[in-house]
């Protein structure tokens, strides 16, 4: 069923930013139609490759692709060709919500412009992300994920204190975060369709994405004149709030801004003898000046036993604490399974596969993957027969004049 059920998404773009807003509004029920050009199709389907790493399976398919395109039926449509354009704008007449990446330029080229679609449905809400906005200077200007990050300045976030270059983090993170707001200002505009009965244009970008995502230390610099500085593990002014490496080489994170709160609980778990009253500690402000060595007892503490003997100690408390996972990890932590934040689905070519689930649970009309991402023009003519009540002379008409391929 899904919270979205009986909606339906024109989903018309490109690689990973746009796509992705449109799998996630599928998961939430919508039926999401994926227009893909004729011969080439979306071209994420060709990416073999993203910051060195192989992204195509055995069988050839495309990791990216298959991430960002599940719970969505495909069709192709030629959308330079005046019969492809007259069944695009009877999808949009029939549609609830049109979703694109597409850079301003292919848009007006497309005369894809919501003023133009409005036409055939003035309740339509037209979902457009882009690099830098839609407005402004840069609007016509097109990026990819790591210009999100740099412009935002988050890349001088990232990293450690200590090293004076910016630092990039790698898998489209920034795209999943735009697409994510796209779908956060779709649903806001449906409600207001719903009880102030207009349709509107809704944009967002990689950099108000980025800008969105440091609002807490952005807001830090705007009121205070100076931000928060990057994370140093070595200096550290809390101790309890950091990060060490264990027996068997793997690391534990302390979270615990409250260290008085917890401190009788946490010097009782690491088992440090006279640690609860030492002077040069047993306070706030004596650990803030003390860090340094602070940290070094803890690095010595912690080497002393692995990871999973820590989190069993750790278990009996009330603290801040967590593994610090790799991907590895994700596949099988139970916590994770419980959330439906990983699940599991029935791929038509790889069986059963892990793959990430859903931010958001729903008690009544829960979320869920319909279908795996969609062969190329899949279901071209099951939509224009279901949808727009085409009959198959017409369907082989419109293939004629060069509509589909």
């Amino acid at each position: 069923m899904g919270p979205l059920k009986g909606i339906r998404v024109l989903d018309v773009g490109m690689y990973y930013q746009g796509p992705a807003a449109g799998y996630m509004l599928g998961d939430l029920g919508a039926d999401v139609i994926k227009i893909e050009p004729p011969v080439t199709g979306d071209r994420q389907r060709g990416v073999s490759s993203m910051y060195g790493a192989l992204m195509t399976t055995p069988d050839g398919r495309s990791v990216a692709f298959e991430a960002g395109n599940r719970s969505k039926r495909s069709m192709t449509l030629d959308l330079q060709n005046a019969a492809g354009k007259d069944v695009l704008h009877k999808l949009v007449s029939k549609s609830d919500v049109f979703i694109t990446n597409f850079s301003n330029r292919v848009i007006k080229e497309l005369n894809l412009e919501y003023e133009t679609l409005s036409r055939y449905n003035p309740k339509l809400i037209y979902g457009a992300t882009s690099a830098f906005g839609g407005k402004g200077p840069l609007a016509d200007r097109v990026g990819y994920d790591p210009v999100g990050q740099a412009f935002s300045g988050a890349m001088w976030m990232f990293g450690d204190r200590d090293d004076p270059e910016p630092s990039m983090v790698v898998g489209s993170i920034f795209d999943q975060l735009a697409a994510t707001l796209l779908v956060y200002g779709v649903l806001a505009a449906l409600v207001a369709r719903n009880s102030q009965g207009v349709g509107q244009k809704v944009e967002t970008s990689l950099v108000g994405g980025g800008i969105h995502l440091q609002a807490y230390d952005i807001n830090t610099f705007f009121f205070r004149g100076r931000g928060m500085q990057r994370f140093s593990r070595k200096r550290c002014r809390n101790p309890l709030t950091n990060y060490y490496k264990c027996a068997d080489g793997k690391w534990i994170m302390l979270s615990e801004p409250r260290g008085g709160v917890h401190w009788q609980a946490f010097c009782k778990a690491i088992g440090i003898p006279g640690l609860e009253n030492n002077e040069q500690f047993n306070t706030f402000d004596a650990r803030r000046k003390n860090y340094a060595e602070f940290i070094a007892l803890l690095d010595q503490t912690f080497a002393t036993k692995t990871r999973d003997e820590w989190i069993n100690i750790f278990s009996n408390y009330d603290f801040g604490y967590s593994p610090v996972y790799d991907r590895s990890d994700l596949t099988n932590e139970p916590q994770l399974l419980a959330n439906e934040y990983v699940v599991e689905m029935q791929h038509p070519a790889w069986g059963k596969v892990k793959t990430v689930g859903f931010p958001v649970q729903f008690s009544r009309t829960p979320a869920a993957i319909r279908s795996a991402a969609p062969e190329f023009g899949q279901h071209t003519e099951e939509i224009l027969s279901e949808v727009l009540g085409y009959s198959w002379d017409e369907i082989g008409s419109l293939r004629e004049k060069g509509a589909f391929g």
